[in-house]
């Protein structure tokens, strides 16, 4: 509001026309105003709106797919436009598939970065030159329009960096001789469901490799089980952990995941609930093994970035930390810290007791 206001009366020959209050902005005639709605907690007064000739969704990237399903049937008027401005952050965020990666028919696309702005003033310039020099890993997000890849809070950047900088996040080819540990983060079905995701693992002396990685959101178990297939991950070479809930009856297919698994011919495991601060029990054992782990760079692309963003929630305004943020990375960083808490170092055998052997002889 502040913005348009200030736009309004920055041009002469626009002031006359506009009745500008404190909380409302409306044309002199009082045909045209401007309607204001926080979108996170407001969504359903859209629906409620009419004649909507322009809606402009700015700082849109955190706008939810259930949102956009709203929002876009209400502006429905001949020749009416939606605006969408935003920074780019999470690559699979629902704004960045509607408008950038699959953009509608008819959409017109500009990318605007401070190399385009005239009035570019010194002071950002000097801001710039700085984030260049001290903070490279999140510069090019703020002044390059790049996806954000380091969270305020992340979990695991040092190790991330650690493991790329060791040679650890490669290809990593599976082993046909060892069995293939898939660990899950249990998802639902439709459209609003979590995701379900698989790591695929080995565990292989003190090295733990990564070898694939699945994430789905709202698909049947029949999905999941086709992508087994796919992938080769037949009955008998790999075995399935599954979280506390696993075992629970599931509403829509009205069976457990477990039961599911095993009709199928799985060896499956349900690992038993962690209890209070699970969440921050798996981020710790992720920290605590990340230095035995390998990842495919190529088929776990996906869960890299999960747990690449994977951070902290936090209060503001207390400053202070409200444990591990559930959104859309979560999922992956779950499966992947319960396969860190499942691990355990192969016990190295006691060295074998020769002059006890020879009595035994004698």
């Amino acid at each position: 509001m502040a913005e348009i206001k200030a736009a309004i009366r920055s041009e002469e020959w626009l002031l006359p026309h506009f009745d500008i209050g404190d909380t409302y902005i409306r044309t002199a005639c009082k045909r045209v105003e401007f309607v204001f709605v926080g979108l996170s907690r407001h969504l359903d007064s859209i629906k409620s709106k009419a004649r909507i000739l322009l809606c402009w969704a700015d700082e849109a990237d955190p706008i939810t797919e259930t949102a956009w399903e709203k929002l876009i049937p209400t502006v429905r008027e001949d020749d009416s436009e939606i605006w969408v401005t935003w920074n780019p952050e999470v690559e699979d965020s629902s704004t960045d598939q509607r408008f950038r990666k699959d953009p509608p028919g008819g959409a017109k696309i500009v990318e605007l970065n401070y190399i385009d702005n005239p009035w570019f003033p010194s002071v950002l310039e000097a801001e710039r030159k700085s984030d260049k020099e001290k903070r490279p890993h999140s510069y090019e997000h703020i002044w390059g329009g790049a996806y954000k890849t380091h969270f305020e809070g992340a979990y695991f950047t040092s190790h991330l960096t650690a493991a790329r900088e060791a040679g650890r996040i490669t290809t990593v080819p599976e082993d046909p001789h060892m069995v293939i540990h898939l660990f899950a983060d249990i998802g639902g079905t439709g459209a609003k469901a979590d995701n379900f995701v698989f790591w695929a693992a080995q565990f292989i002396g003190l090295t733990i490799k990564c070898v694939n990685h699945y994430e789905q959101q709202g698909q049947t178990i029949g999905a999941h089980l086709l992508w087994l297939r796919k992938q080769g991950y037949e009955p008998g070479r790999v075995k399935i952990w599954l979280p506390h809930d696993g075992e629970q009856q599931e509403k829509t297919i009205d069976t457990s995941y477990r039961k599911s698994f095993e009709d199928a011919g799985y060896d499956v495991e349900v690992v038993p609930n962690q209890g209070r601060g699970a969440a921050m029990q798996r981020v710790e054992k992720a920290r605590e093994h990340f230095s035995r782990i390998w990842i495919d760079e190529t088929k776990c692309d996906g869960g890299l970035k999960a747990i690449a963003a994977y951070h902290e929630k936090r209060d503001e305004k207390r400053k202070v930390g409200l444990g591990p943020n559930h959104d859309g990375n979560s999922h992956s960083a779950d499966a992947f810290g319960l396969m860190c808490s499942v691990y355990e170092e192969p016990k190295q055998q006691a060295p074998l007791d020769l002059s006890r052997l020879m009595k035994g002889v004698a």
